[in-house]
């Protein structure tokens, strides 16, 4: 130390001590700080050393934390994932939460798909454009994502697949079914086959038979089997004693394989390697966008806007199951992720005339094809084939049909028809060439009124006006229905009340139907 410095020292001295002082407090209440910001309020500071009074569990039940070893942090062993999932079926496996099932059935039927694997590839590949939004629907309800492989068992992820038993779409609604979950059916769309709302109203129902079971295994077996049987299934057991576990109740073969089903297919998602198949690659982000649309538009003129391929774009729109949308009642349309802005860019700049070339018609009043053609300025088998009217068929009063939209037609299908549009259809009786006496004082009216005919009808075939009178014995032309002329020919040509009779129920019949 220079003499300098030593003078220096020396003069400062008592300032030196007052720093040192105040400098010292201050590192003890930057401690204290620093101790309570590490320090949970309301914890003792050391819950493991607590010593004294009754004895307190521990809340770090293993001891005090302590660092990972390089050996362990390599090992990954409990240790949670901070990173999302980079593909969809990573992000699936980690939301599985049902207990597994094992037995036979499900060893039988792993073994039945592993075997399959031009099967399995068709499915998963065709599945690719549905699971991302049906795993962020089930995470979002907190569900299993055991559920987003369920449309693999009940149609192998086809929307446009149909049951013999009439059940629709990748979900497989009933008609009944659909429209308790208020999936509409109508002439225009089947929102059985929707995406979004086939979806929203599969896991709404499972949701249901899981409250009501209490168990996903049975939730499933309600969902294949219906929940009346399966709950009077389970009263059965109740009542003799018995188990009422899935694998206890008796139930159909179709529904005592339905769980290992889809038991067998989450084990070959979770461990594809062990079966010896290739899962494709599904990214975890969304394959779709909704796009509203403001006008009707033909489905062909709308994949074409949005630059995508016909089969792709009826992939994922099955709902619009007509060559046209009609707005009102499909206010958006789905469209790969890239394709969105494609499709609005081009829907505004389109100056070729409308946007579509069908509209909607109702049938003012009971008519066979030929005529309902004839109105609508098309030819009957192109009306017969875009509205699927069967042969032998009426076309009945207020069923609305697809026509041909003139130019001259600048409206859109109202939204009251878009949601209720119907088509019915009425037997078309046959009819054959006869002839009745007139009896004293008859005329075209009570003709017309004893075989339940209309007087227009009578007086055409008769070349007559409708207020003509016949002469006794006239020979008076109708057509009756053929088997209403047959059951009273073998009643006699003068039983007239048989041939009345029969032909009333045969329009009552007809009304019925």
């Amino acid at each position: 130390m220079t003499p300098h410095s030593r003078t220096t020292a020396a003069f400062a001295s008592p300032a030196s001590s007052v720093f040192r002082i105040v400098s010292l407090a201050l590192v003890l209440a930057a401690a204290l700080l620093a101790g309570c910001a590490t320090q949970a309020p309301g914890l003792p500071s050391d819950p493991v050393l607590t010593t004294g009074g009754p004895a307190t569990k521990p809340l770090l039940p293993n001891g005090p934390l302590q660092a990972i070893t390089p050996g362990q942090a390599g090992s990954h062993q409990n240790v949670a994932s901070t990173e999302p999932p980079k593909e969809l079926w990573d992000r699936i496996r980690r939301g599985f939460a049902m207990p597994d099932l094992q037995n036979e059935l499900v060893t039988d039927r792993e073994q039945w798909y592993a075997s399959r694997p031009d099967y399995i590839q068709r499915m998963t590949e065709r599945s690719s454009k549905y699971l991302f939004h049906i795993v962020e629907e089930l995470e979002r309800r907190q569900m299993p994502t055991e559920l987003a492989l369920l449309p693999f068992i009940e149609s192998a992820f086809n929307p446009q697949a149909v049951s013999s038993a009439k059940a629709a779409g990748m979900w497989q609604f009933m008609p009944a079914t659909g429209k308790y979950f208020d999936l509409k059916q109508n002439a225009f769309r089947d929102d059985r086959r929707d995406v979004l709302a086939s979806t929203r109203a599969a896991l709404d129902y499972l949701q249901k038979l899981y409250g009501m079971f209490g168990d996903w295994h049975l939730a499933l077996a309600a969902y294949n089997w219906g929940e009346g049987s399966v709950g009077r299934a389970i009263a059965k057991n109740q009542k003799a004693g018995l188990g009422t576990t899935y694998l206890d109740l008796n139930m159909p073969a179709e529904t005592r394989l339905y769980v290992p089903k889809l038991q067998a297919v989450k084990n070959i998602v979770a461990n594809p390697q062990a079966f010896r198949t290739e899962l494709p690659l599904i990214e975890n982000h969304p394959y779709f966008q909704q796009v509203q649309i403001t006008r009707d538009i033909d489905v062909a003129l709308a994949a074409r806007l949005a630059d995508v391929k016909i089969e792709d774009f009826k992939a994922l729109n099955p709902s619009a199951h007509r060559p046209v949308i009609i707005a009102a009642g499909t206010p958006q349309i789905l469209l790969p992720w890239d394709n969105a802005t494609v499709f609005q860019r081009n829907f505004e700049a389109y100056s070729q005339g409308q946007y579509a070339s069908w509209t909607a018609w109702t049938a003012p009043a009971t008519m066979n094809p030929a005529e309902a053609a004839r109105r609508t300025g098309m030819n009957e088998a192109d009306l017969r084939g875009i509205n699927n009217i069967p042969p032998r068929m009426l076309i009945k009063a207020g069923s609305t049909l697809l026509v041909p939209r003139s130019a001259k037609v600048e409206t859109d299908v109202t939204s009251h028809v878009a949601d209720n549009a119907q088509v019915s259809f009425a037997p078309e009786i046959v009819t054959r060439r006869t002839t009745v006496k007139a009896r004293k004082g008859e005329s075209v009216a009570t003709i017309a009124k004893r075989y339940g005919l209309s007087a227009a009808s009578v007086a055409e075939w008769n070349n007559v006006s409708a207020s003509s009178p016949f002469k006794l014995g006239h020979q008076v032309v109708v057509f009756l229905p053929v088997k209403s002329h047959a059951a009273s020919a073998s009643r006699g040509k003068g039983n007239v009340k048989a041939i009345k009779r029969s032909t009333a129920k045969a329009v009552v019949k007809t009304k019925k139907r």
